[in-house]
C-alpha cells in the first residue's frame, strides 16, 4: 500500500516527529483526504507498520515451524528466522526496533494493546516450543513465559550488537557469537542427562 510505503521511508528519513499526514500524502502522491479515509492519525499508520512487520515475522516462525522435529531444533530455527529477518526484512525490523527502542510509548492504549497482541504471538510460539520440550522430558521445568521472554529478548540484543562488530566485538566472529548464545541458552534448558 502506498500509504505504509510512504510513512516507512518518512519514518526512518525524518524520524517520527517530523513525519506528517501532509507528509505522507505527498510522498505518496494522495490527498490528505484518502490518506485519512484510511487512517485516523499517523500513529495509526505507524502501528499499521508494526502490524504489519509482527505478522510477517510470526508468518515466518510459523512456517520454519512445521518442518522441524525436537524441541531444540525449533528453538534453533526460531533464532534463525529472527536474524535472518532482521537482515533481510530490515525495513521492518527497523520499524520494530524503531518503537521498542523509543523512550516512550508513541501509541494510544487501543492501538498498542493491537501490537502487544501480535508481539505475544510470537511469543507464545517460543511457549509453545518449550513446553513441548518439558513434556517430551527433553528440557527441565522452566516458567516458559519467563524463557520465551528471556530468549526473545537475548536475540534481540545480539542483533543490536552487530553494530559494535568493529568496537566492543572486535577480534569477535559474529556468527560464531551469535550460534555460542542461542546453544548456551537453549543447552540451560536441557534436562541433566
Amino acid at each position: 500500500m502506498q500509504i505504509l510505503d510512504a510513512a516507512r521511508s518518512l519514518l526512518f528519513s525524518e524520524g517520527l516527529q517530523a513525519t506528517s499526514i501532509n507528509k505522507i500524502a505527498k510522498l505518496a502522491e494522495l490527498g490528505v483526504g484518502t490518506i485519512y479515509f484510511y487512517f485516523k492519525s499517523k500513529e495509526e499508520i505507524f502501528a499499521a507498520l508494526q502490524q504489519e512487520g509482527i505478522a510477517l515475522l510470526y508468518g515466518e516462525i510459523k512456517g520454519v515451524l512445521k518442518g522441524e522435529g525436537s524441541s531444540d531444533l525449533r528453538l534453533r530455527a526460531i533464532a534463525r528466522v529472527y536474524l535472518d529477518f532482521s537482515q533481510d526484512k530490515k525495513d521492518y525490523f527497523d520499524i520494530i526496533n524503531y518503537f521498542l527502542a523509543s523512550p516512550k510509548v508513541v501509541f494510544a492504549p487501543s492501538l498498542k494493546e493491537q501490537i502487544d497482541e501480535q508481539g505475544n504471538k510470537v511469543i507464545s510460539l517460543i511457549v509453545e516450543t518449550v513446553n513441548k520440550g518439558i513434556f517430551d522430558g527433553m528440557f527441565k521445568e522452566v516458567d516458559s513465559r519467563r524463557f520465551a521472554l528471556l530468549f526473545w529478548a537475548a536475540l534481540h540484543g545480539l542483533v543490536q550488537f552487530e553494530k559494535l562488530k568493529t568496537t566492543i566485538l572486535a577480534g569477535e566472529d559474529y556468527q560464531e557469537l551469535l550460534v555460542y548464545s542461542v546453544d548456551y541458552l537453549i543447552d540451560g534448558l536441557k534436562r541433566e542427562k
